[in-house]
């Protein structure tokens, strides 16, 4: 397993605060203190694998072993013979910072700042896997994304990443959730069309989509509602 520790990124305020529609008046002050203190306090790091595919079946996929219950991930994988499963974190600095504040907007500040943290710590790593094994395009699936990939998926998954709780402090919970919670898992792998969860996903209303639902699609993967 392959340790990334430290992830070097790059937190820019002015670019996060434009994200976040703070305006440069009273709450700009506000913004910038909780701004410095988030930043002092996120330690980004990731571990990955390499996994190989050993048999594919209609709805799950046997991966080292290991068997994956999903549609759509198997479909995913119908062309590929190896993946990279990964785990994520900015570390538990935040949340130790979250339950001293008592203002609503620093709490929000602070939430906002630790998922924009924790996507371009994932970017990292995803360039991090194309450069290094010379794929010229990565998708990821993770477990609890789609009802397709339940949350309880993880267990699976997991048991490919030993020692993460030593390495980078992610441990998971009786009820498959991940500590500290700004903490993303999931599977890489090589692709020729960029594959986005969101296209599967018929929910209006999300901040995070990333691409607009395709019925088409959920249809080709057999999961449209």
């Amino acid at each position: 397993m392959e340790i990334l520790d430290p992830i070097p990124i790059n937190l820019n305020s002015t670019k996060i605060s434009e994200t976040l529609l703070v305006k440069k008046t009273g709450s700009w002050k506000q913004f910038e203190s909780i701004f410095e203190i988030a930043k002092a306090r996120i330690t980004p790091k990731a571990v990955y694998g390499i996994r190989y595919i050993d048999e594919k079946r209609e709805d799950e996929i046997i991966i080292d072993g290991v068997c994956f219950k999903s549609r759509v991930l198997r479909k995913n994988l119908d062309e590929v013979e190896r993946v990279f499963p990964y785990a994520v974190t900015i570390g538990a600095g935040l949340e130790e910072q979250f339950g001293g504040l008592k203002d609503m907007l620093d709490k929000y500040y602070l939430d906002a700042i630790g998922n924009i943290a924790l996507i371009n710590a994932r970017k990292y790593l995803e360039d991090e896997l194309r450069s290094r094994f010379a794929l010229a395009r990565v998708s990821f699936m993770s477990p609890g994304s789609l009802e397709d990939w339940p949350l309880e998926q993880q267990k699976p998954l997991f048991s490919f990443l030993n020692g993460v709780a030593h390495s980078i402090g992610v441990k998971l919970t009786e009820n498959c959730v991940m500590v500290p919670t700004k903490s993303v898992s999931g599977i890489y792998f090589p692709t020729e069309t960029t594959f986005y969860n969101c296209q599967l996903c018929p929910r209006s209303r999300c901040i995070g989509r990333k691409a607009a639902y395709s019925k088409e699609m959920a249809e080709k993967y057999g999961i449209a509602v």
